[in-house]
């Protein structure tokens, strides 16, 4: 039951410039790391009690995050998650040790950090902070007040001017980079990933997964300048899935340090990319001289929890959610779903996508491996027009149904699809909230 005054909270934190539903207010101008560091000065410096690892990229970052946060819990520490966006709940964004901040640490937290966002907000001399930024704060209060050992921070967008890049990490970690926010980030590869490297530190190990040339040779120009090690996926780290067993994958990864052999509850190939990602990143914490040892690794890969990412929901007929939301993800969605509905009866596609996506991309790619497509729009006011999205989906599939929500949606999906059909929610974590809550599922 929400309290009146966590709901009163709630409207105090989005009453500000909200960057995640307004694209319009995302452009670099209105992004300026000083005013955070202004904050947390005023609120003693809470980004600095943890120590960090810090995560940036286009895709597999949330995933890699929930890796390494599962590994360091099974090896004893208190260890913060910081991610976003939420799928349900707000509070997915800040847990500890799996678990989500409650209703009444928001609310009290969020009072305690009101009269310090006035006193910045009033003299704004660097603009006026936004509700990412606070939710960011509210993180990094958190875990100092619960005396978190670690803290494992995901990049809400880019890096370089990105509010948690406030943090000194103990390794930062770059995933996969792709053509994303270009109205942000740039329109290059080269030019995002620049963003990306932001977070790069002097004399701080970098872990990256496999990158495009381009991005590759700006994140190591940027390791040479700060003196930064660089272990790369591909190179240093070695992955390969040995098939699927009861729901999981069996992962080998040959790291620098040793081997380890796990089944990882999280499906499709990019997801073993991502743990070998998390383990470079663990080896350094592990050379640094931090209590990790590769049974933890083992038992946290095994046991880490990641909604929403190809994650199956139902079963007669199967439905998968995954918050593919590019042309590159939707390449690594496709190669999941041929191995997973192979011989299945029919193949229904139900998908939503944000208006400043590359909508167009993403259904060349994803639509024509459906019999079926259903175009929908979450309530999230960046949505795209399921009209627009149906006229895109025409091109590649012949039989395009609209839905004026997901829930209608997948209750139409499930009719086309019947018993041993095939059904994938796919387009943004949006959809796959939605579609969580559809299934009856937590988003955590």
């Amino acid at each position: 039951m929400r309290t009146r005054h966590y709901l009163e909270t709630l409207d105090y934190l989005y009453s500000f410039a909200d960057c995640e539903a307004k694209p319009s207010l995302r452009a670099a101008d209105n992004f300026d790391l000083r005013r955070v560091e202004e904050l947390l000065a005023r609120l003693g410096g809470p980004q600095h009690t943890a120590r960090a690892i810090h995560i940036a990229g286009t895709k597999g970052k949330g995933s890699t995050a929930a890796m390494v946060a599962s590994v360091l819990v099974a090896a004893g520490f208190k260890t913060g998650l910081y991610t976003s966006p939420h799928l349900i709940d707000v509070r997915e964004r800040i847990r500890i040790d799996g678990r989500l901040i409650s209703q009444a640490d928001i609310a009290r937290l969020t009072d305690v950090l009101r009269p310090e966002v006035a006193a910045v907000n009033a003299q704004a001399r660097y603009g006026t902070l936004t509700t990412f930024e606070l939710l960011t704060v509210l993180g990094f209060m958190y875990f100092a007040e619960k005396q978190a050992d670690w803290q494992v921070v995901e990049v809400g967008l880019g890096g370089r001017l990105d509010a948690t890049n406030v943090v000194s990490p103990a390794v930062c970690i770059i995933s996969t980079i792709s053509l994303d926010h270009t109205d942000v980030l740039g329109d290059t590869i080269a030019k995002i990933a620049a963003e990306k490297a932001g977070i790069i530190k002097e004399g701080i190990p970098v872990v990256i997964a496999a990158q495009p040339p381009e991005g590759h040779d700006v994140i190591s120009r940027t390791c040479q300048a700060k003196r930064s090690q660089l272990i790369e996926v591909g190179r240093d780290i070695i992955c390969r899935g040995a098939g699927i067993f009861s729901g999981r994958q069996r992962c080998e990864v040959k790291g620098r340090l040793g081997s380890y052999v796990f089944e990882l509850p999280l499906l499709g190939a990019f997801q073993q990319a991502n743990a070998a990602l998390a383990v470079g990143a663990l080896e350094v914490l592990m050379e640094q001289g931090h209590r990790l040892s590769s049974l933890d690794i083992v038992f946290g890969l095994r046991h880490v929890r990641w909604p929403g990412r190809f994650q199956v929901v139902h079963r007669c007929p199967i439905i998968v959610v995954d918050g593919a939301h590019n042309s590159a993800a939707a390449a690594e969605l496709v190669r999941a779903i041929e191995i997973y509905s192979a011989g299945m009866a029919s193949k229904v596609l139900v998908i939503g996508i944000s208006a400043d996506k590359d909508y167009q991309g993403f259904a060349e790619v994803l639509a024509p491996f459906f019999d079926v497509v259903v175009a929908t729009h979450t309530t999230n006011p960046r949505a795209l027009d399921a009209a627009v999205l149906a006229e895109v989906c025409r091109n590649h599939v012949r039989d395009v149904y609209t839905a004026p929500s997901v829930a209608n949606a997948l209750d139409l999906a499930v009719r086309l699809a019947g018993a041993n059909g095939f059904i994938c929610a796919s387009g943004s974590l949006f959809v796959v909230g939605e579609a969580l809550r559809w299934a009856g599922r937590p988003g955590y």
